[in-house]
């Protein structure tokens, strides 16, 4: 019974005026990211993070988490309309989407893509609402030895998931540690701050984020030629008929328990969830052949199991205080931007945000399903914005930005320094998310490591001594050796073919 005490004092605090509005704007700018290809959630959260600085903290993480939901939701559109994904969960969406909107079947498509990631949204947040708590309960009984394993562990993961070769992945969240460290340490000492007094406090979270996410991205589309074209058919019949139903019932249920499952799982959760529900539904399917030629289940299980990984995603944020993937690492720089440490005690002691959130999410998903139906002809309008009027308006939203945020010309000229670093990352194959993960969590690192050596007098076998700490640094050794015995496994390959 106090779950539900509890879900209903957090729609006590979502339903406030400004709670509600705002839950609607984060919707309403997360659906049009996802619409427009080549700009990300985390590069909108980024650069709307200097917008909620006035706002109570409450307020500011349901407006950035209904950005990040609302993007699953638009990705399709784009998917379906023009074959170019919105986000890359909808990636898979292309391949029978498309095909339905040039079969006249536009409408269904897009029918069963909105209300089916209605229902896996809305089932990812009552599984969150069940297994938060709990997940969290057990977590106040780890010590510091623990916490720093886990964080070692979240480092590890992420690393492991990125795209790029592992060393890579190590060699930048190792600069991402290096940038935390900026600034004065627990004990009061200057470090690498090369007598510059704004780095004194350290480097700003904010002009860090909007550079890698917002300049970088503009920057390294610049480079790209979209070719759109949105396909001419009149978009009717929204509501699926009852075939339709009886064809994705299934499809929805099985991508709302798959999505859930991996969401919760560090790395491209949404993407991989979505691309899994695709191989499950066509193998389970009594007429295979069907897919890639506009089969209807082909829509309804991804566009469910990228809803439902949503709600996955936030269950290490909440509970642990780790981010899973770039868009909850900047989430959780949203978290203590606003003075609130997500983790086992965010419950215990900013239950208005904990709770407030999540029944902000049974209420995002009911307005993005009444958003997307009517909206779909102004979406497929701002289709045809050209990127020449867009990516100047969002450079412009990022100096703007970056120089409110303290009113300091030395953070504009961090978030330059970043945008262009971001840059070339991404043109050298290194991924930001293991950096941002690894600068925001070295404060709680550092802190955890040092209270660890403190209570053992300095000795380090503290980390393998106790049970859980060595068993969760284990998990972050064999990913390690996963990731190096992989390498050599292409390598291996690679000389072969040579040969």
């Amino acid at each position: 019974m106090e779950i539900f005490q509890n879900i209903l004092t957090g729609f006590s605090i979502a339903i406030t005026p400004l709670n509600l509005s705002l839950c609607l704007v984060g919707c309403f700018v997360g659906t049009l990211i996802g619409v427009l290809p080549g700009i990300g959630p985390a590069a909108t959260i980024a650069l709307l993070l200097p917008v909620t600085f006035t706002l109570p903290p409450a307020t500011a993480i349901i407006m950035l988490s209904g950005i990040f939901y609302g993007a699953m939701y638009g990705g399709s559109t784009t998917a379906i309309l023009v074959n170019i994904p919105g986000e890359a969960a909808a990636a898979i969406t292309c391949i029978d989407g498309y095909q339905m909107a040039r079969l006249g079947r536009a409408g269904p498509a897009l029918g069963i893509s909105a209300f089916g990631s209605f229902i896996a949204g809305t089932v990812g947040v009552f599984f969150l609402t069940l297994i938060a708590p709990p997940v969290a309960e057990f977590a106040l009984k780890f010590g510091p030895p623990e916490i720093f394993s886990v964080m070692v562990l979240g480092l590890t993961i992420l690393s492991y998931l990125s795209s790029g070769s592992l060393i890579k992945a190590f060699i930048i969240a190792l600069v991402g540690l290096f940038i935390g460290m900026v600034g004065i340490d627990i004990s009061g000492v200057f470090r690498f701050t090369f007598g510059i007094p704004d780095f004194y406090d350290g480097i700003g979270l904010v002009p860090v984020l909007m550079g890698l996410f917002g300049i970088a991205e503009v920057m390294l589309n610049l480079e790209q030629v979209f070719t759109r074209r949105v396909f001419d058919t009149k978009i009717k019949g929204l509501l699926p008929n009852r075939q339709d139903w009886r064809a994705s019932a299934w499809p929805i249920a099985r991508g709302s328990l798959i999505g859930f499952v991996l969401g919760v799982i560090p790395g491209p959760s949404n993407t991989i969830s979505s691309f899994v529900s695709y191989a499950m539904e066509k193998r389970f399917s009594k007429n295979p052949e069907r897919f890639g030629k506009g089969a209807i289940e082909g829509v309804a299980g991804p566009e469910s199991a990228n809803n439902s990984a949503c709600a996955g995603n936030f269950i290490p944020v909440l509970t642990l205080g780790i981010p899973t993937s770039a868009v909850m690492a900047v989430i959780v720089g949203a978290f203590i931007i606003h003075g609130v440490t997500p983790g086992p005690l965010l419950i215990k002691n900013n239950p208005d945000i904990f709770w407030g959130t999540i029944a902000s999410m049974y209420i995002g998903n009911i307005m993005l399903l009444i958003l997307n139906l009517p909206l779909i002809g102004i979406w497929v309008r701002v289709l045809k914005i050209s990127y020449g009027i867009l990516f100047p308006l969002i450079l412009l939203f990022c100096f703007v930005g970056g120089y409110a945020n303290n009113n300091s010309l030395a953070e504009l000229n961090v978030m330059i320094f970043f945008g262009l670093v971001g840059y070339l990352m991404k043109k050298t194959g290194f991924e930001p998310a293991p950096l941002v993960m690894a600068y925001i969590l070295c404060p709680f690192l550092e802190e955890a490591f040092r209270q660890s050596l403190i209570k053992s007098h300095g000795d380090f076998s503290i980390f393998i001594q106790r049970p859980i700490s060595a068993t969760i640094l284990t998990f972050a050794l064999i990913f390690i050796f996963m990731n190096v015995f992989s390498g050599v496994k292409q390598q291996r390959k690679k000389l072969l073919e040579k040969i």
